[in-house]
């Protein structure tokens, strides 16, 4: 997928879009992350996946999710129309191809607010493209804790949730950068780092090459 979206301009310096992942447990803040840096960020849009769950009151079709069947997932599946998918609490979720394409084709970089496998799988299919931050809790309990204060699941999926937790931890080590939300400001801090470096690598910035041998020809 690298390969065919460059856009290589002889002499311009642009910047080929990234694909830029925030996973970690339920609760342990990478949603709030992500809501900070797409309203601190213009440069950078959110992956809007499509679910097989039900739809919830105040979410709209098309901006937070695309709603759709069983069947209907399964056909876009079998159309190869994913570049991700998994199976979370019973429900299914992906990432539709065609427009993120798109934007890392204009340049726009895509937020992700994924799990490890579909991080996996994005890096098989998009590795040249993909940053991956993995956001651990300060500690179990304290992840307990936030889930609690929640106050928006029962006791059986707080549990569901802390169960998958421990899984999920056991995969930071498939993650270009790991960090601990102990503070989550300091913590929002260095994830606009990560993101501000990711964008400066040599190899992200399409027509460098042209650049610079119009820079060597110049008196």
């Amino acid at each position: 997928m690298a390969d065919s979206i460059s856009t290589e301009n002889s002499g311009t310096l642009q910047r080929r879009g990234l694909l830029f992942i925030l996973s970690s447990p339920s609760g342990a803040g990478k949603s709030t992350l992500a809501r900070l840096l797409l309203k601190a960020d213009d440069e950078i849009a959110m992956s809007v996946s499509v679910t097989t769950r039900q739809q919830r009151p105040g979410e709209e079709h098309g901006k937070d999710y695309y709603f759709v069947s069983g069947d209907e997932f399964e056909e876009m599946a079998a159309d190869h129309a994913f570049l991700e998918y998994a199976t979370v609490f019973g429900n299914r979720y992906a990432t539709p191809a065609a427009p993120v394409q798109q934007s890392l084709e204009a340049g726009q970089d895509v937020l992700f607010d994924i799990d490890w496998q579909g991080t996996q799988q994005l890096y098989q299919r998009a590795g040249q493209d993909v940053v991956r931050v993995f956001i651990l809790p300060p500690s179990l309990s304290q992840l307990r804790e936030r889930l609690e204060t929640r106050a928006t699941d029962s006791p059986e999926i707080i549990d569901s949730r802390m169960q998958r937790a421990t899984d999920e931890i056991s995969h930071w080590d498939g993650y270009d950068y790991v960090l601990v939300n102990d503070d989550l400001d300091a913590c929002f801090e260095k994830v606009k780092q990560i993101l501000a470096t990711e964008r400066l690598r040599r190899a992200r910035q399409t027509g460098l090459i042209g650049f610079v041998r119009d820079l060597m020809q110049q008196d």
